[in-house]
């Protein structure tokens, strides 16, 4: 075509002159196509992750499914779809379970310049916006955590701790006692809340069932009933109520002793930690003993505060019995 036009063209006496292109309103789309071949090639970036997406995709046998039926429909009814090879979820780059690539994914997204060591949410909804996988938020929450910049670089938000206050050594048997409530078990005769009574100095341990709801007179009573006839009033109580509970309990239970004192109690937050190690005990006992018919522990009750009793103490280096 160009030596067909050009053995015309030699006959003419013609000389090229530019003209701009919203003038050269005679040249359309169709005269221009020809000059689109000219483009070789074009370069783009893409990052080398990427490319370890797509390479995780031939070990993992869900991958390979999803790449199996994607091909074929493309998206599907659970929100998969395959867009360039990449199988994405709802949007998002899938990523396989794959804990080294994972990794590599919140690091890049946590530790990086863009990252600048955010905070657990922050760097979860920046991961989160680009890929899914089961359990992300779970992971980045362990690496954010464990993140040795972070916990050398940022500071705490917290209270500094102060020094250790520990309970004062009892001096005598069943003069200081610690109290707490196991609540949440099912109805077992009536029954759904133990009152755990410890005392202090000889471990020895009293398990009351209570009705719920209960109060503060009505706590007084079965300590009265149950542990004070046996082993007279206390000095000291330890228990992790509130300071209204604990003034309402005291009164009451001098109210029940016949003695008309009004005691206040001032608040000291000490911790309750040894009964708390007792319901433990308890629950295990439990646990193991009525696993299969939870509604009879109250039965077992008597025998679990025996078992406790006798039971050989590591304080103690004997039994509180």
């Amino acid at each position: 075509m160009q030596r067909k036009a050009m053995t015309r063209l030699m006959g003419l006496q013609f000389k090229v002159v530019y003209k701009q292109g919203k003038e050269n309103i005679v040249a359309d789309a169709l005269s221009r196509v020809g000059h689109l071949m000219a483009i070789q090639s074009v370069s783009t970036s893409q990052p080398l992750w990427l490319q370890e997406v797509l390479n995780s995709y031939m070990t993992d046998p869900m991958a390979q499914q999803l790449l199996t039926k994607l091909a074929i429909t493309n998206t599907d009814q659970d929100g998969y779809s395959l867009s360039q090879g990449l199988i994405r979820y709802q949007g998002k780059i899938w990523v396989v379970q794959n804990s080294a690539l994972q990794t590599k994914i919140i690091a890049a997204m946590h530790a990086s310049p863009i990252g600048g060591h955010s905070g657990v949410n922050a760097t979860y909804y920046r991961v989160k916006n680009y890929f899914y996988w089961k359990g992300l938020k779970c992971d980045v929450d362990s690496f954010v955590k464990q993140c040795s910049v972070c916990q050398q670089a940022k500071h705490s938000h917290d209270h500094p701790a102060g020094l250790l206050q520990p309970l004062p050594i009892p001096k005598g048997a069943w003069q200081d006692i610690s109290l707490d409530f196991i609540e949440g078990l099912p109805t077992s005769g009536g029954f759904s809340v133990i009152l755990v009574v410890v005392d202090r100095l000889t471990k020895y341990a009293h398990f009351v069932p209570l009705k719920h709801p209960y109060t503060a007179q009505g706590v007084a009573r079965a300590l009265l009933d149950q542990v004070i006839k046996l082993h007279g009033f206390p000095l000291t109580i330890v228990i992790d109520r509130d300071r209204v509970f604990l003034s309402t309990f005291w009164k009451e239970l001098f109210k029940l002793h016949g003695t008309q004192l009004l005691m206040s109690t001032s608040y000291h937050p000490q911790t309750d930690g040894q009964t708390e190690r007792v319901n433990q005990c308890l629950e295990m006992y439990l646990h193991c003993s009525v696993h299969e018919s939870p509604h009879k522990w109250r039965s077992w009750l008597s025998l679990s505060e025996l078992w406790y009793n006798s039971s050989v103490h590591s304080a103690l280096g004997c039994s509180p019995f």
